[in-house]
């Protein structure tokens, strides 16, 4: 036999299956391997665990080197290069300096962080305006004291500090904090990093929790009187000024008619008049109110208008939801810029209950259709989607802002199923409350968001 060249790879063991139909399957279980094709394996292993160490060291430096602290490194190399080089006696002093300050510096990231921190918030869901209570409570779970640190939490765009002191073993720090929520929209709190280091941040060390709070912000609503506007025959429907011949609402009683049916002829009063009488019904209204939101900011002056708008649309769906009507709160999806307008769509907000819709409302975002930032059709659009998915409605109410001309708005309360009543309600602050009405659309004027309670009070909406 033949010794075998050590550049080439032969199997040690094999495994041998034979299978009923004759054919053998042959697995090489180990194998030898020569000088050469060891020697290479044994390079890529130590390549990938040097690769390995320069990126542990890399994030580390990220976690614990400060910029102000990477200048530091730089001044120090550059000082002793510079030193070296030149003799210059001024360049190794400023190298030593820096050198001293990295120095003194380390001892503060000495001993391990053992903290358990919980933040426990009063409330998820505030209204704009209000303020959130919430604890921070830090225990050192270890038993050396631990040196002192700050905890960062991030709410929002915005970060809370909280100084902890210096803690002995098994000891608790316990924090108030205060997070203001002026404004609608969604407050993310969190995730929380407990950080340490030195006075001049030069070092520090980190942990990270990676929980995060979600916080509602609902807008600011109003209480709104009842509307009986709505279709005909709905078994809980409210009944209306218009007279029909068959409903569930009795009204009064008519001569006959040929071609009416004679279920409804009231035998009492044709027997007392002599003549064939039937009754008469109040039509009965089934209350599906659509509230469609202009999120075009093109057609608002500013962001107090808009967020005066989108109040005024929680506070008609929220009614329409507490009083057990179908309510359809819908806006414009965000458009892609890539189909250039090809695409048009939009979206309903959930109404199951009044809480549902209002953290709907507090994550809606205005655009613009103009193209400039974040792509929205406009109402006109939107009310015709709403035309051709929803065609069962009572009454429409389309909100938007004081720089939308009214012909816009004779064109989306056209396109709307006919029948129905629509409304225009325009949102300008310090405006006088105005009504007016026209063929096709009412137009409410709101320069408060209590005038839009006072103008239905008073029956603006016919």
């Amino acid at each position: 036999m033949t010794e075998s060249s050590p550049l080439l790879r032969e199997p040690a063991t094999t495994d041998t299956v034979t299978s009923t139909r004759g054919v053998t399957v042959t697995r090489f279980a180990q194998t030898r391997r020569g000088r050469v094709a060891s020697g290479v394996a044994q390079a890529r292993r130590g390549m990938r665990s040097t690769v390995g160490v320069l990126v542990r060291a890399r994030d580390w430096v990220r976690e614990t080197v400060s910029p102000a602290g990477l200048l530091l490194v730089a001044i120090a190399i550059g000082g002793a290069t510079a030193g070296a080089a030149f003799g210059w006696f001024e360049a190794w002093v400023v190298a030593a300096m820096s050198a001293t300050l990295l120095l003194v510096c380390v001892p503060f990231l000495l001993g391990a962080h053992d903290y358990r921190v919980r933040l426990d918030l009063d409330r998820d869901r505030v209204v704009a305006g209000s303020e959130i209570h919430g604890t921070l409570d830090l225990v050192n779970r270890g038993s050396r004291p631990s040196m002192p640190s700050v905890v960062d939490i991030p709410v929002g765009r915005g970060l809370v500090e909280a100084h902890i002191p210096l803690l002995r073993g098994g000891a608790h720090h316990e924090e108030q904090l205060v997070i203001a929520a002026q404004r609608r929209g969604v407050i993310d709190v969190g995730p929380m990093t407990v950080s340490r280091g030195d006075p001049l941040r030069v070092l520090r060390r980190e942990m990270r929790w990676p929980e995060v709070q979600r916080v509602h912000v609902h807008p600011v609503t109003v209480a709104l009187p009842p509307s009986s506007a709505g279709l005909i025959r709905d078994l809980e429907g409210a009944p209306s000024s218009a007279l029909v011949d068959a409903d569930l609402s009795f009204h009064a009683v008519r001569e006959y008619v040929p071609g009416d049916s004679q279920r409804h002829v009231h035998w009492k009063s044709t027997a007392r008049t002599g003549k064939l009488m039937v009754r008469q019904y109040e039509e009965s209204r089934h209350a599906r109110i659509a509230v469609l939101l202009d999120l075009d900011l093109d057609g608002y002056s500013d962001d107090d208008e808009f967020e005066s708008a989108v109040s005024a649309a929680a506070s008609l769906g929220v009614q329409g939801v507490r009083e057990g009507r179908d309510v359809l709160v819908g806006v414009s999806s965000e458009l892609d810029v890539l189909d250039r307008g090809a695409v048009q769509a939009m979206r309903s907000l959930p109404t199951v209950t009044p809480r549902a819709l209002l953290d709907g409302v507090s994550a809606l975002q205005g655009g613009s259709a103009a193209g400039t930032g974040a792509r929205v059709i406009r109402l006109e659009s939107v009310a015709t989607l709403v035309a051709q998915s929803f065609s069962d409605l009572s009454i429409a109410f389309l909100v938007t802002g004081s720089l939308v001309p009214l012909d816009r708005l004779r064109r989306a309360a056209i396109t709307l199923p006919p029948g129905i009543t629509v409304v225009a309600v325009r949102c300008e602050p310090e405006a006088e409350p105005t009504a007016r009405h026209s063929r096709e659309l009412t137009v409410l004027t709101l320069g408060r968001l209590d005038d839009l309670a006072q103008l239905l009070a008073r029956g603006a909406v016919r």
